[in-house]
């Protein structure tokens, strides 16, 4: 759960643009010849299916199955929600399905089935188990999910987990397990009382007691009170198994010097007057989701000694399931495992709780703008440890293969180890560093363009992410109208709508701006219609003058025009050192572009500055700088007068003494492709290289606009380097989003 605010019109815009949904299918073979074609289809792919009817595990080799989870639901208990149906659950399960790619690179594919018969929903599922390396069953409600759940793992010979059930319980056991640490007590001793006796609370105590939790130490709540030996009101076959020899009747009686409450249930369902009656050192993990059955301030109120977790991402030690079902699979699927038992999920909550007690690493701290180390408010790893990829899957895999689950087990697991890593996208913790270092710093952001929709939009997303405080240039009227067009009318109290008509520094703007332009043929009626009249000169005024942090213009001109307003205000040229970096993020990569936006034609003097200016963006990116000087020739061949400035232009850093490492001229392919490089080992790169420096402005215009339109890899940009005050100019294509990110970067000071 998030703090941070949005309208509907926000939510429901984010899941239709830029188109329907939050997925697509794309193809890994080339499909472009009709030599293409006839292997992909007829008649070249007769040939893997005779042999996958010969023999039916090559379906792991010829075809997608081995890294294929189907994500399942019927939408009988949608996020709290209640029943939606089918059809009213799948923007969740598309969603599930994004989170198992973007955390653990596995396809995943949401089907919904417009059943509550658990016989036809079972009947369903088992007739697509040849399609499928796994089943993640989701949002199907309690006693129904349990039928499901058993009837499917005993009929298939995948991998069947209900997250609902598991995902909470292997988060919980790894905070469970560090959080006992801390208090010095046993999993064997505690007395645990667990409220919720759904899905997810009944999985929790099962996975416990498989853990070495003894069944008379723990005790189980419904709304009606304890689930003892011998109620029969509101009971069934899978409470009953949990039922405990106990006179507590009521969860009040039950907390009474208990050690660990494990909540998911409600809101305010625990008081301080029941976590006062716990025993020294208690353990409190009120999961309940929107709300927490007792805040963590509330909590320590009355006992500053507890150990307090929720499923809220605003307080410390999150019980995320993010943290598990895509490592749990990703373990799963690389063993071809007929399962996900017991060991593994306990395999996994052990990996995790010893993650969490490690140091972390810097760039997670970054994400998180602060210091992040195993104890009371920290057992429990957050969702972009990077380390997750390579070393949950690993736990979960050996495990597998222990408990003779696994079809394919994996000889080399160094090797294993090794190609989890490379499955990690580095642009997604880079991006998520910048954004936390935005929120830190709490820019005064300036929106020089108020007329426009997507820059009030990004200027509102701002505000509302608690990035920081958004002024738009604008007239009031307008920028009220827009906003209700928008449907962000609410919007127009939040965010500070500033012009020439309502600033009381007018006049100090003009007598700067005079200053400056006297001499360069601008008269003072000149000067008050560029002041009042040109929003980017305005804007740039207010930042010289320090009434704003950042500036994001550019939306609705073209980028010439804007560093031309810009110009009047500020040293924004080449002859000033200047230069606009263009980032370009790609299946998992990231590759800076100079020079996109000041020098139109640079000398090697001029591209020596543009890749130092490049090398503080990407350090500010969190990046290793690898500069390359980019031609058509490589190390002097073909001979070419064009590519001359490129081969000296390393030369001139190397008379800087600069502390990045740098070298040219080479041709693309050799800059990004580490083989092609081989064929140049004294090369003074140690890697491909993630800054390309090309020969003028044209050229890396086109490659940027060649990338994003034909690749379809997202660009920010162009980010301005070399500027007193941190502006950023947007494309005038740019999206929303597109803005904001630049917004975020502006925030930073990137460049």
């Amino acid at each position: 759960m998030s703090n941070q605010k949005y309208t509907r019109e926000e939510a429901l815009a984010f899941h239709l643009e830029p188109t329907p949904g939050k997925w697509e299918v794309q193809a890994t073979v080339p499909m472009t010849t009709q030599r293409d074609l006839s292997l992909a289809y007829s008649p070249g792919v007769a040939v893997p299916c005779e042999e996958i009817a010969q023999n039916p595990e090559l379906a792991y080799d010829y075809t997608n199955k081995g890294n294929l989870v189907a994500v399942i639901s019927n939408g009988t208990a949608v996020l709290g929600l209640g029943n939606l149906g089918a059809l009213g659950s799948k923007p969740v399960m598309e969603g599930k399905s994004v989170l198992f790619k973007r955390f653990a690179d596995v396809n995943s594919i949401d089907i919904e089935l417009d059943t509550e018969d658990p016989d036809a929903f079972i009947n369903a599922v088992k007739l697509m188990g040849p399609t499928f390396g796994g089943i993640n069953l989701e949002d199907i409600k309690a006693p129904e999910c349990f039928i499901i759940e058993q009837t499917l793992k005993e009929q298939m010979d995948i991998p069947v987990f209900h997250d609902d059930q598991h995902g909470t319980a292997v988060i919980c056991a790894a905070g469970l397990i560090n959080a006992l640490h801390l208090s010095s007590k046993n999993i064997e001793d505690v007395k645990i009382v667990l409220n919720g006796a759904g899905a997810a609370g009944i999985a929790c105590l099962e996975l416990l007691k498989a853990m070495g939790a003894r069944h008379d130490n723990c005790i189980m709540c419904d709304t009606k009170g304890v689930i003892f030996q011998g109620r029969t009101e509101g009971m069934n076959q899978w409470k009953s198994a949990h039922a405990a020899n106990t006179p507590a009747r009521s969860l009040e009686e039950a907390m009474v010097d208990c050690d660990v409450f494990l909540g998911v249930s409600a809101k305010g369902a625990v008081t301080q007057d029941m976590v006062k009656s716990m025993a020294d050192n208690p353990v409190i993990f009120a999961m309940a989701n929107p709300d927490p059955e007792i805040t963590p301030e509330d909590a320590h109120a009355v006992r500053p000694d507890a150990i307090v977790a929720t499923g809220r991402s605003d307080y410390p030690n999150q019980v995320n399931n993010v943290l598990g079902f895509p490592y749990l699979f990703r373990g799963a699927l690389d063993i071809h495992a007929r399962a996900i038992n017991d060991e593994m999920k306990i395999a996994c909550a052990e990996a995790l709780a010893e993650l969490a007690r490690e140091d972390v690493p810097d760039e997670v701290a970054l994400a998180y703008g602060k210091n992040l180390s195993f104890g009371r408010d920290y057992i429990i790893p957050t969702p972009f440890d990077p380390r997750l990829i390579h070393r949950i899957p690993t736990a979960v895999a050996r495990a597998g293969m222990n408990t003779g689950v696994a079809r394919r087990p994996i000889i080399d697991m160094d090797a294993y180890e090794l190609s989890l890593k490379s499955r990690m996208d580095p642009t997604a913790s880079i991006l998520r560093g910048i954004n936390a270092r935005a929120r830190a710093a709490q820019a005064r952001m300036i929106f020089a363009e108020g007329d426009d929709p997507r820059v009030l939009r990004a200027a509102v997303m701002y505000q509302r992410s608690g990035l920081g405080t958004a002024l738009v240039v604008g007239r009031e009227a307008d920028v009220k109208a827009k906003l209700e067009a928008a449907g962000l009318e609410d919007a127009y109290r939040e965010i500070e709508v500033v012009n020439a008509a309502n600033t009381r520094y007018l006049e100090t703007y003009k007598a700067f701006l005079y200053d400056r332009l006297q001499r360069e043929g601008h008269d003072r009626q000149d000067i008050h219609r560029l002041a009042t009249r040109d929003r980017h000169v305005f804007a740039a005024l207010m930042l010289a003058h320090g009434h704003g942090d950042g500036l994001i213009t550019g939306a609705t001109r073209k980028s010439a025009h804007v560093m031309q307003r810009i110009n009047h205000v500020f040293d924004a040229d080449a002859k000033h050192g200047a230069a606009g970096i263009t980032a370009l993020l790609h299946k998992g990569r990231i590759v800076l572009i100079g020079d996109t936006l000041v020098h139109e034609w640079p000398d090697e003097h001029d591209m020596a500055n543009i890749a130092e200016r490049a090398a503080g963006v990407a350090r500010h990116l969190g990046l290793e700088p690898r500069v390359a000087f980019v031609s058509f020739s490589t190390f002097g061949y073909p001979v070419s007068e064009r590519a001359a400035k490129m081969h000296i232009a390393p030369q001139v850093l190397d008379q800087r003494g600069v502390s990045f490492e740098y070298e040219g001229e080479m041709t693309v392919d050799v800059a990004l492709n580490a083989r092609a490089m081989e064929a140049y080992p004294f090369s003074r790169l140690s890697g491909p290289a993630n800054i390309l420096i090309v020969p003028a402005r044209h050229s890396a215009s086109i490659s940027v606009k060649l990338m994003q339109e034909m690749a379809g890899a997202t660009v920010i940009g162009p980010i301005l380097a070399g500027v007193d005050k941190s502006i950023q100019i947007c494309s005038s294509v740019s999206t929303a989003n597109d803005i904001l990110n630049m917004a975020v970067l502006a925030a930073c000071k990137v460049g």
